[in-house]
């Protein structure tokens, strides 16, 4: 009941994030095909091969699947260069957060099942895709990029080739951030706390942390950060900065969960996407002042 209650919610995010992305996909795809048709073929190819093994693996639904390489299609488009490597591009941070999150969903899987927090079998539904990828996906797309390039005074030569790619990093090492802290936590050890009275609670408890499954999802923010600095060709600040982004979003996600999912205003996609769209909103504010610093 408590589901369908917030259905309208989920539904939202997807309405919000698939049709702007796939979009994006669309006519990066056809600008691309009359520069370089290496780029189309490669990002779009990759992209429904990514869905595939996800869907063949039932990390995720069809339509999971189908929402999953959109974003990534849109991301690949964001950052692609000329001359074009699709491994120098977003696909091998999404990769590797997808990979870690799986790894994390399948361990102690028993476990989780007794404690009745167990994901679903059948794998993650679009919305849920949508709601912790869409943001990176919205922010990396190239309206956004020029519009906050232009207005927030980022100047960072070393921020190339994807200049405002940096938030959306940072999006993306919080989702990772989230799932890893929230699966791992239930097997690690550590008593679950509540974030905001500190008192002890049941395992899988909305805002509740614990100090094993904090520490995973910080070290699995620093492999997302640290992979898409590397896929981009960026440097300790884009690693830093993203990183410190994502761990911001990842104790946001907890405070939501403590606060305003608790008390039934915000269901678990609401939460996953605001709380990726905080990181990226601090790296942005951390990437403004680093700009004022140097100016």
């Amino acid at each position: 009941m408590e589901q369908r209650k917030f259905r309208w919610q989920s539904k939202t995010i997807l309405l919000l994030v698939l049709p702007a992305v796939a979009a994006n996909a669309v006519l990066e795809a056809h600008w691309w095909a009359t520069q370089v048709p290496a780029v189309p073929i490669w990002t779009l190819g990759l992209s429904v091969l990514l869905g595939l093994i996800a869907w063949w693996m039932r990390s995720a639904t069809a339509g999971a699947a189908f929402t999953g390489a959109a974003i990534n299609a849109s991301m690949m488009f964001s950052t692609a260069t000329v001359p074009y490597y699709p491994w120098r591009t977003a696909l091998i941070p999404i990769a590797v957060l997808l990979l870690i999150t799986s790894l994390a969903t399948r361990m102690g899987r028993k476990r989780k099942e007794q404690l009745g927090t167990a994901e679903h079998s059948r794998g993650r539904a679009a919305a849920q895709v949508a709601a912790n990828l869409g943001s990176a996906a919205l922010l990396s797309s190239a309206v956004a990029q020029t519009y906050l390039f232009r207005q927030s005074g980022i100047h960072f030569a070393n921020l190339v080739p994807a200049a405002i790619f940096v938030p959306a990093l940072a999006a993306l090492a919080e989702a990772a951030a989230d799932t890893v802290s929230s699966e791992l936590g239930q097997l690690l050890s550590g008593t679950p706390r509540m974030i905001t009275t500190f008192r002890v609670v049941d395992p899988g408890t909305d805002g509740a942390i614990s100090l094993g499954g904090t520490a995973a999802g910080i070290l699995a923010a620093a492999t997302v950060a640290a992979a898409g600095m590397l896929a981009l060709g960026g440097d300790g600040l884009v690693f830093a900065v993203s990183w410190i982004g994502g761990c911001f979003g990842l104790f946001f996600d907890s405070l939501l969960g403590a606060t305003l999912e608790r008390r039934g205003w915000l269901n678990n996609d609401s939460v996953n996407f605001l709380s990726t769209l905080s990181a990226a909103a601090f790296t942005l504010l951390l990437l403004v002042a680093l700009g004022a610093a140097h100016s």
